[in-house]
């Protein structure tokens, strides 16, 4: 299969050894991976701000960097989701660009959905010694349906030992723009979120979304706490001595 991998801006601008795993694990389950260069943001935060303009411009230049590809995949539910889901809405009533939209939605995926529903992965070569927590992200669960696969991927990495996080399907607080807009909400969030995690005594928090990631690692740095903050496809690559945790410098 030949795959186009979306980087998504937060991979490209603050933690690129994401996009390098998601790369080496696509390549494991035998695509060929390509990264468009004419890509750019996937238009969520314009979209989410209610300014379709610009966000209907940004999906246009999108389809045509993705075009002829089998697959898009993201190692993010959120721009995934965008894709999938908002696209199809974004251009509902345009005759000429709703099919585009629709098209290119079905052949986007979340990379754990993609390798565990299409690839058929059932299991990753790395070793992590580490007992781990998992958030999921709000896009990537209630958008795509992804919550059995990174667990599927993870069962398999040797050493890990899996704590369920209480309330790990609740929200970090994080939302794109809520964060922003809501800053007193979301730091009640990210705490309650923070808490939930040092509850599980877990030595690192894993998810499949950056944007959850850098909230998360923000608060725990806040808060005083040594816990790694990584995302999945670092640990499912066996990337985890490639860059420091997140939140961290090395």
């Amino acid at each position: 299969m030949r795959v186009a991998l979306f980087v998504t801006c937060l991979v490209d601008l603050f933690r690129p050894t994401i996009g390098f795993a998601a790369v080496k694990l696509l390549e494991q389950a035998g695509c060929t991976v390509e990264v468009p260069r004419a890509q750019t943001c996937c238009g969520q935060p314009a979209y989410n701000s209610g300014d379709r303009s610009d966000a209907t411009a940004i999906a246009l230049q999108v389809f045509d960097a993705f075009a002829g590809y089998d697959h898009v995949v993201a190692p993010s539910g959120s721009c995934a989701g965008m894709i999938r889901q908002h696209y199809p809405e974004l251009f509902t009533g345009d005759p000429v660009n709703l099919p585009r939209a629709q098209e290119l939605a079905g052949r986007t995926w979340e990379l754990t959905s993609f390798l565990v529903d299409v690839c058929r992965m059932r299991a990753v070569t790395a070793r992590w010694d580490r007992e781990v927590t998992y958030h999921d992200a709000c896009s990537g669960l209630r958008e795509l349906g992804v919550k059995l696969q990174p667990r599927h991927l993870l069962a398999s990495v040797a050493g890990l030992r899996l704590r369920e996080l209480p309330g790990a399907e609740v929200c970090c607080g994080f939302g794109g723009t809520f964060c922003i807009k809501y800053p007193d909400i979301s730091d009640k969030m990210v705490t309650d979120k923070e808490a939930d995690i040092v509850a599980t005594g877990a030595e690192a928090v894993l998810a499949g979304d950056l944007g959850c990631l850098l909230n998360i690692a923000g608060k725990l740095y806040r808060q005083g706490r040594r816990i790694e903050v990584r995302h999945v496809a670092e640990v499912l690559a066996g990337m985890t001595e490639e860059a420091p945790p997140i939140g961290e410098a090395r």
